[in-house]
């Protein structure tokens, strides 16, 4: 267990307890130059006694998420012009507009790349959307946003789609989508021939058009490639297309996967309605190079061919993690049906994901106290109070960077209800 006396390089933002005594969180955390602030959520919500008078509640709420998260970027000595990634995730998708809306106000020119998905639910009932931001400090890595030709970007986000920073490339999130401002919806190379039932497989179909249309191109332009991509999140609407998924994929990587996690998402779930997957990426370029972390009782923790994690300078990424091994959900979160109330699966699930991802942390010459960005997975948020106990215990005193939804179950492995993806400093 670690304990607050073994020294941690981060530095928790506008640290705050919910309900006095039960939660430790932390907005934000900052960690040598990066910035991040994670799981923000809306602190205004509108007038309940007037709710037709003024401003849409939505804009109301956006407002309020955007001042908290200056807030949180002041806190660490940065600000908006300095962010390279901004992730969203929305319960109801007619929220969507307002956001973007106040986005544009709020940042101007420069909005970094940025992602957004559908989920079941927040932590907070009744907000509308939930955001992670990563940051840079002013006098640390330049930035350098790049526009590559071609791309067909979402006409009504405006972000930046690919930013380089500091021999980091980070990459939005993007669609098999085809025509000026991605109007011409999933590109036709991307689907099945309307008529047709077995003109290939839907999945790999968006996957190829994605790989050889979007995120090469993309790459390429910043001196990148797929060789040098170190973690990849995959927003996809249906878990049960991981492995034809995962052919492409690892063929892709020529069988050698770097960390990646799969974000289920609620259907539809991506700015077109019928998309089935959504990739972001960060990758390298210049002469940075990246370490792959194997460790053995960890490995089955992820998909056949996956990093555990990518140790890429002074960050480890993690692939998504969920409470598994060969045989499946580990035995100790299995819970005996005839006595149902002898045990907690959901603390069970923890402890073994935080030990493993300990185990990790050592390997890569760091802590589980430098973690910077915890995003937790749950197919039922009333298990989130019982899982951040067990932060708790492991990482007595520290407050949490922690994001977290609801999405759509089954996770990778039946009877498993909770997916860790982890970002951790390597002083």
């Amino acid at each position: 267990m670690t304990t607050p006396s073994q020294a941690s390089s981060v530095h928790p933002l506008l640290p705050y307890e919910v309900s006095p005594g039960r939660l430790l969180l932390a907005s934000g955390v900052r960690a040598g130059d990066w910035i991040f602030a994670s799981g923000l959520l809306p602190t205004r919500f509108g007038s309940a006694a007037r709710p037709l008078s003024g401003e849409p509640a939505w804009t109301i709420q956006c407002r309020s998420l955007w001042e908290r998260a200056q807030a949180v970027l002041a806190a660490g000595g940065t600000d908006l012009a300095h962010t390279v990634r901004c992730e969203q995730v929305l319960p109801d998708w007619r929220a969507m507009p307002f956001f973007h809306a106040v986005r544009r106000e709020v940042c101007g020119a420069h909005i970094p790349p940025s992602t957004s998905v559908l989920e079941a639910g927040l932590l907070l009932p009744g907000a509308a959307v939930t955001m992670h931001l990563v940051a840079v400090a002013p006098g640390g890595p330049a930035l350098h946003p790049l526009f590559p030709p071609g791309l067909d970007l979402p006409a009504t986000s405006f972000f930046v789609p690919v930013m380089k920073a500091g021999g980091f490339v980070f990459v939005a999130g993007l669609l098999a989508a085809h025509g000026a401002g991605d109007l011409g919806g999933i590109a036709p190379e991307a689907k099945v021939p309307e008529g047709h039932l077995w003109k290939g497989q839907r999945i790999q179909l968006e996957l190829e058009y994605l790989l050889r249309q979007k995120l090469e191109p993309a790459l390429a332009a910043a001196g990148s490639s797929l060789a040098r991509v170190v973690k990849a999140e995959v927003a996809i609407t249906d878990l049960r297309e991981v492995p034809a998924f995962n052919q492409v994929w690892a063929t892709a990587f020529g069988g050698t996967v770097p960390a990646t996690t799969f974000v289920p998402t609620v259907w539809p779930g991506l700015a077109i309605a019928d998309a089935r997957l959504e990739i972001t990426l960060v990758a390298l370029c210049d002469d940075r190079q990246a370490e792959r972390i194997e460790v053995a009782e960890a490995l089955p923790t992820v998909c056949d061919g996956h990093a555990v994690a990518m140790r890429v300078g002074d960050l480890l990424l993690f692939s998504g993690l969920v409470a598994a091994d060969a045989q499946g959900l580990v035995e100790r979160a299995r819970i005996d049906p005839r006595q149902p109330y002898y045990g907690s699966s959901i603390e069970a699930q923890m402890a073994y994901l935080l030990a493993v991802a300990d185990t990790v942390c050592r390997q890569a010459g760091t802590s589980l106290a430098n973690v910077v960005r915890i995003q937790q997975m749950h197919t039922d948020l009333a298990e989130f109070y019982p899982a951040c106990q067990q932060w708790h215990r492991r990482l007595p005193g520290v407050p949490l960077p922690m994001a977290a939804f609801q999405v759509p179950g089954p996770l990778l492995v039946p009877g498993c209800t909770v997916q860790l993806d982890l970002w951790v400093y390597v002083p």
